[in-house]
């Protein structure tokens, strides 16, 4: 199944123009994920080469770190939830498209609104269960339990930054649908 990766400027299927009123807000959260998309980049990047570090160190120089899988993890999770935004713009996420190519267009519609809809409601909980996550680990200065115990506000912090993105970006498609109800006869 192709998204339409392979052609430049090619938008991902299912993806409807946003309408009017709403492409300032649009083009906003696009320039925020292509940022988060960057960052990620570096992260993921920072991760492999941690990690290589550490087993060349471990392997070569016979020197253990116990902190390098921390970081990495870190990296990964900040990695993760903060393209994840990205990754719904494109509607890249997973999806079963065998029943859209079933569906009239007009049921499809519907059933991506109800989807938008519902992993909207579902992002904003998650989202909110993260800012508590993350003030508690803030407040308390809660910590991992490894020796090199770094602050558990780091990776929550991450977590809740990729949710506030996605949950944005999930209500920007929400409301994208029901604008173009409205201008639809």
């Amino acid at each position: 199944m192709s998204h339409g990766y392979d052609i430049p400027g090619a938008p991902a299927p299912g993806i409807a123009p946003v309408p009017a009123p709403l492409a300032p807000v649009a083009r906003l959260i696009a320039g925020l994920h292509r940022v988060m998309v960057f960052v990620g980049m570096l992260g993921l990047l920072a991760a492999a080469g941690i990690l290589s570090a550490a087993v060349f160190l471990r392997y070569f120089l016979h020197t253990p770190t116990d902190w390098q899988d921390e970081v990495a993890v870190f990296c990964l999770v900040g990695m993760t939830f903060l393209c994840a935004g990205f990754v719904q713009q494109q509607r890249g996420h997973i999806g079963i498209e065998a029943l859209a190519g079933l569906l009239p267009e007009r049921v499809d519609r519907l059933r991506r609104r109800f989807v938008d809809l519902a992993s909207f409601l579902f992002c904003a909980f998650f989202t909110w269960k993260s800012l508590t996550l993350f003030l508690e680990a803030y407040n308390e200065g809660q910590t991992t339990s490894s020796t090199w115990a770094p602050p558990l506000a780091i990776p929550y912090g991450l977590m809740l930054g990729g949710m506030v993105l996605l949950t944005l970006q999930l209500l920007l498609q929400v409301l994208a649908g029901l604008l173009e109800r409205k201008a639809a006869p």
